[in-house]
């Protein structure tokens, strides 16, 4: 009869294709249960979102099939997002905060970073989402939301509580303003609602964060850099020319702030056209190749390429994003990208660790 040590030797062998290390040494292996017919084990992914968690059960069924190939296996499959930021002074509670950006306006910015977030979340992850481009807030209108957030008194501080729609917390300044009120504010009263976005509102506990920045370069960028403990960002660009210029400028700031935030990767949006009628045609509108470059110009990878699909402009004037419609042929796109944040975000976190050891 196989024994428990026998089962931990086998699993020792496999090697998680992120973090190149074993699962036994990651300590992603619990509950290990032994009888004569069945072996059942528990596997703990480093986040819900883990695009490689097909592969990583398939190599622990090798694995053990190994001791003996007839033997039952049944593994659970779980996950376990650890908050390893080294700043946990600012929302402590959330494990990673991720800053979606671009250079200019018109690229897609804010439908990218409400499908990630959505995606995230399908994928089983617990997702907020700060809309913080004051002046232009897309939120409202592509989660069909015009409501004003309640609020809490805590310690004598009134705490804003999120709006809740589609499994996600959501807050954003378009809540508290008429549909059709511009937010004429100085670069000091911007600031201070992002700060109160972020310390004065009640978030909980999220695996993720995203904040959708405003486009180009100025005092949210600046502010956010300086109070809150972003993980990294993910550039969004379109492939023309003139987008990737834009794009580079916004990529320079990061690195230029006093604290230095790291590019999880490039979105190329709008990567082709492809019509309803020709569902297998692509039309290339933007040009070609666009999201590569600038991904390889800043040794980054590109995480995704979306698709101009009607369907995507359309379900977000109606409050139903894309990874909302299990139709869409945008929504798989999505899910891949989320998938692929979520990868990169566990290996720039292992080297983050490994790196202060």
């Amino acid at each position: 009869m196989i024994v428990k040590s026998q089962v931990i030797q086998a699993l020792s062998t496999v090697i998680d294709p992120d973090l190149k290390k074993d699962l036994i040494t990651l300590n992603m292996i619990e509950d290990i249960e032994v009888s004569e017919t069945e072996i059942a084990f528990k596997v703990i992914l480093t986040t819900p979102a883990c695009p490689l968690k097909e592969k990583i059960e398939a190599d622990c069924i090798a694995a053990i099939q190994k001791l003996n190939p007839t033997i039952a296996i049944k593994i659970t499959m779980d996950a376990r997002v650890f908050n390893n930021r080294l700043d946990k002074i600012i929302l402590p509670d959330v494990k990673h905060i991720i800053a979606v950006v671009s250079g200019k306006g018109g690229v897609g910015k804010s439908t990218v970073a409400s499908n990630l977030a959505l995606a995230l979340n399908q994928l089983g992850a617990k997702v907020g989402l700060l809309d913080a481009d004051i002046h232009g807030p897309s939120v409202p209108i592509m989660f069909g939301i015009h409501e004003t957030p309640d609020m809490k008194v805590v310690n004598g501080k009134n705490i804003m509580i999120p709006v809740e729609r589609h499994g996600i917390k959501l807050m954003s300044i378009g809540f508290m303003i008429e549909p059709n009120q511009a937010v004429v504010w100085r670069g000091p009263m911007v600031s201070s609602a992002i700060k109160q976005f972020i310390n004065d509102t009640d978030w909980g506990e999220l695996d993720y964060l995203i904040l959708d920045m405003p486009p180009g370069t100025g005092d949210i960028h600046l502010t956010m850099g300086q109070i809150i403990p972003v993980n990294g960002y993910v550039l969004v660009t379109t492939p023309q020319d003139v987008a990737l210029a834009d794009a580079v400028k916004a990529a320079v700031m990061f690195d230029m702030m006093p604290c230095k935030i790291p590019m999880i990767g490039v979105v190329e949006n709008m990567s082709w056209f492809t019509p309803a009628e020709l569902p297998e045609n692509k039309y290339f509108i933007f040009g070609e190749g666009g999201g590569e470059k600038i991904a390889k110009q800043f040794n980054s990878k590109l995480l995704g390429q979306i698709p101009l699909v009607a369907s995507v402009r359309e379900g977000a004037d109606k409050g139903m994003p894309a990874v909302m419609d299990e139709q869409n042929p945008v929504r798989p796109h999505f899910l891949k990208l989320a998938g692929a944040v979520a990868q990169k975000l566990v290996i720039m976190q292992n080297e983050q660790v490994t790196a202060h050891l």
